[in-house]
């Protein structure tokens, strides 16, 4: 494991955590030391998410962890599901619990009688990898043990669910917003669920009803296959960016569905697409530089964002992915995982005249004579508060556009 100057990559761990975080009706029981619990908190209140009677830790004495004692954690799940009655008590290991080989599963299968919340178990303890893993595997485990049986008849027209949403990915709120404005507007479609941001374990339950689901996440790819076998609910893997690459989707989207594109919708991305093309000619004019860019995000979105500037005359010289590439299914060749945090830094300070993608802490290391633009987490320099702002979507490439005519006005 190499040195880490700034902030380190989440592991699965973490992972977990924020995603068990946004269902509500739900509480977390980490079985493990106080300290763990609480520097994670300072994390998820950056990402929005609320812990208070959401976040329990049952702390560990040595003593626990020599002898491999668990009446701490009985009596944690009983206090738990006594005081503040859940639906389902997620039982997460920490590093500690983990390392020692606590069976935590054996400890819920027999507490299981003792209490009216359901026990579902997490034992990754951060040891797997990192968030990427932490998120395919919730994704998978909350389709398989949350989702209700529905029968034939029970299914909703005109629903969808999207998959695969993680409150780690940066404005990943206006992406979702985007999205279920383009779905109403282009089908009359109506979200149901999303998992996993901002939902609760009875909305979770119901995602079987839906006609279709919309996974924006490689990772949860598991997760919808498993649906399509339990439900029969076709699915579709994209998150659109661009203008052409959003028309292509909701034309795909109307076909699984059967239904057309509402026409005002599809004749102004049709014009939108149009306009983009003076890009191409404006990478003709210029003399002496040329339109270059460098993406570095979760998977998904450098995909989809440098296919995009590509589509506009972008030569994208890096596609740096933040995570590892491990829970990806046959990622892309030119899509590449930089491990060492030194790599990345000597990217970083050898760009110039370039339109940088990043998070903020390898923005700071970019010569000034670079255009950057935040669009993945960490966030380190302010707030977000914006819910309407995507990158996804047609308001997405008006959003990002502005930032290439930006960089456009400092080349020669």
């Amino acid at each position: 494991m190499s040195l880490t100057r700034f902030l380190p990559t989440p592991s699965d761990r973490m992972g977990i955590l924020w995603s068990l975080l946004a269902i509500e009706g739900s509480v977390i029981l980490e079985y493990g030391p106080a300290g763990t619990t609480h520097f994670s908190m300072g994390l998820f209140g950056e990402l929005d998410l609320e812990t208070q009677n959401r976040l329990y830790t049952t702390h560990m004495s040595e003593s626990d962890v020599v002898m491999g004692d668990v009446s701490r954690l009985e009596k944690a799940i009983l206090e738990v599901d006594q005081n503040n009655h859940p639906k389902v008590i997620f039982v997460v290991s920490s590093s500690v619990a983990a390392v020692i080989g606590v069976d935590l599963k054996g400890v819920c299968s027999y507490m299981q009688p003792q209490v009216n919340a359901r026990l579902i178990t997490f034992e990754q303890g951060g040891f797997r990898g990192d968030y990427s893993i932490g998120l395919k595997e919730t994704y998978t485990m909350l389709t398989e043990k949350l989702v209700n049986d529905v029968a034939e008849n029970e299914t909703k027209e005109n629903t969808f669910n999207i998959l695969g949403t993680s409150l780690w990915s940066y404005r990943i709120r206006s992406d979702i917003w985007e999205l279920t404005s383009l779905l109403e507007e282009g089908f009359g479609l109506k979200r149901q669920v999303c998992l996993c941001t901002d939902t609760s374990v009875d909305e979770i339950g119901s995602m079987g009803r839906a006609k279709i689901n919309i996974v924006v996440n490689t990772l949860a790819l598991p997760a919808a296959k498993n649906m399509e076998k339990r439900f029969g609910i076709p699915w579709i893997l994209k998150l659109p960016f661009g203008y052409e690459d959003t028309w292509k989707w909701l034309i795909e989207v109307g076909k699984i569905i059967q239904k057309p594109l509402n026409s005002k919708l599809e004749h102004q991305l049709q014009e939108k697409i149009r306009m983009t093309m003076q890009y191409q000619m404006y990478g003709r004019m210029l003399k002496e530089d040329k339109m270059k860019a460098v993406v570095m995000g979760e998977y998904d979105t450098v995909e989809g964002m440098s296919g995009f500037l590509e589509s506009i005359g972008f030569l994208v010289e890096h596609k740096i992915c933040a995570h590892s590439l491990r829970g990806i299914e046959s990622p892309r060749e030119d899509i590449k995982y930089v491990m060492t945090e030194k790599d990345k830094i000597d990217l970083m300070k050898s760009l110039h005249r370039t339109l940088v993608l990043a998070d903020d802490t390898m923005m700071r290391l970019c010569e000034k004579d670079n255009t950057c633009l935040r669009i993945s987490s960490p966030v380190t320099q302010g707030m977000v508060y914006a819910r309407h702002l995507p990158f996804a979507g047609m308001r997405g490439a008006d959003y990002l556009l502005e930032f290439v005519e930006q960089y456009y006005q400092t080349l020669r």
